[in-house]
């Protein structure tokens, strides 16, 4: 008798220790958002995030002269090889021998075997990707084209281009918007020079 009864408490023990098991409530599911777009916003933050990291400023930024050395001039953010500046002199022989590249001081030209290729104004202005579209910057970043537009040159060293091939659409989204965000600087950089000219 003690023995079933031993057995049937244990039996109901194991049948709501199931129940519970059973009944216990699961972990709500995170709601669907409605507009699962990221904001203009977060686009913005998230592309000025993406630029800074990967450099794009290093190259595509005048510099000025501070106490601890060339910094981008925030006045002229991402506006390409300044225009108003000569090119200066160096050594062609030296570029062309394919044993060196030749950065000028700003770090926004640069000579090689290819010639002499200038940093691209990144800015919204007429004269930087002021009428581009998003396809035609996905067009230059993925596939190396200049302006982003087909049957043109290629993007010249030292642009890393290959380096953005896998990148995801939300990002290239992403550093698309913040460009387009930033002050417009009126920069006509000049056409890339042969080699041998």
């Amino acid at each position: 008798m003690k023995r079933m009864y031993l057995a049937a408490v244990a039996v109901v023990g194991l049948l709501c220790a199931f129940t519970q098991v059973q009944d216990a409530p699961k972990p709500a599911k995170r709601p669907a958002s409605i507009n699962q777009q990221p904001s203009q916003g977060e686009l913005v933050n998230r592309g000025e995030y993406l630029v800074t990291i990967m450099g794009c400023g290093d190259c595509h930024s005048p510099k000025k002269m501070t106490p601890r050395g060339p910094a981008p001039d925030p006045d002229r953010l991402l506006s390409g090889y300044n225009s108003t500046q000569p090119l200066g002199d160096y050594d062609k022989n030296l570029a062309k021998s394919g044993q060196w590249v030749v950065f000028n001081g700003q770090n926004t030209a640069f000579a090689g075997p290819w010639g002499v290729s200038f940093a691209a104004n990144l800015t919204p202005d007429a004269t930087g990707i002021g009428s581009w579209s998003l396809e035609q910057f996905i067009k230059a970043m993925r596939q190396g084209k200049f302006k982003g537009l087909d049957n043109t040159r290629p993007l010249l060293p030292p642009m890393p281009w290959p380096n953005y091939v896998g990148m995801a659409d939300a990002d290239m989204k992403a550093v698309f918007t913040y460009l387009k965000s930033l002050k417009p600087v009126a920069n006509a950089v000049p056409a890339a020079i042969p080699p041998g000219l």
